[in-house]
């Protein structure tokens, strides 16, 4: 039987999604909500409103414990992961040998351990890389006995604070150990929309009873795959497999906010990660800049731009292709992201979308479309 013959996984949550009505996908190997019966719209808007509550059990949760755990894990990422103090959370970005993205991850210094959070797709791939190249140093120790949801939304907190008093004195990229509802819990304050909120580890055994009592709270509904795709483009964040992926650099994505000067040029600790001698060569810029960057894109007519739409500048020459695009429910404008030539990346910058052989205008636009409400204190 091969991979794409393998009977879906099921989260913890699936029955749940199943009584309430939600219409359910194949996604990373599992069965998951793509929406419930209120729709896309109605649940990416709550979210922006309210509290949204969503199941992301098919993300990777792991640890890595020893004393030469942060040294170990530095050496696979461009990324200060020493220096992280015990309480907080940091982005990070698994490189191949080529310094392109086998997958973006969050990471937490939990004092005792790393925990690390990866996409579900590459978590496979991420644990037996991660355990080939530092299982010597560290103990690298997989959880699939725990669950993952997120509880994002401007009221995520008012109804976190009535379960868990003490989770509002949290700031983003912040957690820690709570109780819930009965249920042992570690929590961080962040997410994946833009908003304020939560991410929520938790047993397997438990999520079922966390969640119904998350659900119960009369700001929170549940919410799809469908609106977390609409949510975090218009935070302008990546999503692995469509913007960033294996062939494509850190600097060429734009996120060079997330690698640290300690690990650049001139840094204590400059370069030591796979491909490190042609992504400081990038940062430099000049001749060794990477030819196409990431860029935001609003479409300046009403017309929805998918995924690899081709890109155009004014003289019908090829720049570049769209890699997420839709209409964006909280600012109803059509919205992107894609790949373009560097001479066509300044932010202004007028090109054409191919949308059914038509050329759609489109502005390279800053990002995120929508301003984050991230609580920082």
């Amino acid at each position: 039987m091969s991979a794409t013959d393998a009977p879906l996984l099921k989260t913890p949550l699936n029955d749940l999604h199943v009584e309430l009505g939600a219409r359910m996908v194949p996604f990373a190997g599992y069965s998951m909500p793509v929406q419930y019966p209120s729709g896309l719209m109605a649940e990416h808007l709550h979210t922006r409103q309210a509290a949204g509550l969503f199941d992301v059990s098919h993300m990777g949760q792991l640890r890595l414990v020893g004393p030469d755990a942060a040294a170990a894990f530095e050496t696979l990422m461009p990324v200060d992961v020493i220096d992280l103090p015990v309480g907080k959370q940091r982005y990070g970005l698994l490189l191949n040998d080529e310094g392109g993205i086998m997958d973006d991850l969050m990471f937490f210094n939990r004092g005792d351990d790393l925990f690390v959070i990866v996409n579900g797709a590459c978590k496979v791939a991420d644990i037996a890389h991660i355990q080939q190249k530092i299982g010597a140093r560290c103990q690298v120790i997989p959880m699939p006995e725990m669950a993952l949801l997120a509880l994002q939304g401007p009221q995520a907190v008012t109804v976190l604070s009535k379960l868990a008093p003490g989770v509002e004195k949290l700031v983003f990229m912040t957690g820690g150990r709570f109780s819930i509802a009965g249920c042992d819990c570690f929590l961080t304050r962040s997410g994946y929309t833009g908003e304020d909120g939560f991410e929520i580890s938790v047993p397997a055994a438990q999520a079922e009873t966390l969640a119904r009592a998350l659900l119960a709270q009369p700001e929170v509904k549940p919410i799809g795959l469908g609106a977390r795709n609409s949510l975090r483009l218009e935070a302008g964040l990546c999503l692995y497999g469509n913007d960033i992926d294996a062939t494509t650099t850190p600097v060429q994505a734009g996120l060079n906010w997330a690698m640290q000067k300690v690990r650049r040029a001139g840094g204590a600790r400059a370069g030591g990660f796979p491909g490190a001698t042609k992504i400081l060569a990038q940062l430099q810029g000049g001749a060794a800049a990477p030819a196409t960057k990431r860029v935001g894109l609003v479409a300046l007519e009403r017309i929805p731009v998918r995924d690899h739409s081709e890109l155009q500048d004014a003289n019908g020459r090829r720049i570049g292709e769209v890699t997420s695009g839709l209409l964006g429910p909280s600012i109803d404008k059509p919205v992107a992201m894609g790949y373009v030539s560097m001479d066509c990346a300044a932010l202004g910058t007028r090109i054409n979308a191919i949308v059914r052989g038509k050329p759609v205008p489109m502005e390279v636009s800053a990002m995120p479309f929508v301003p984050t409400r991230y609580f920082r204190g």
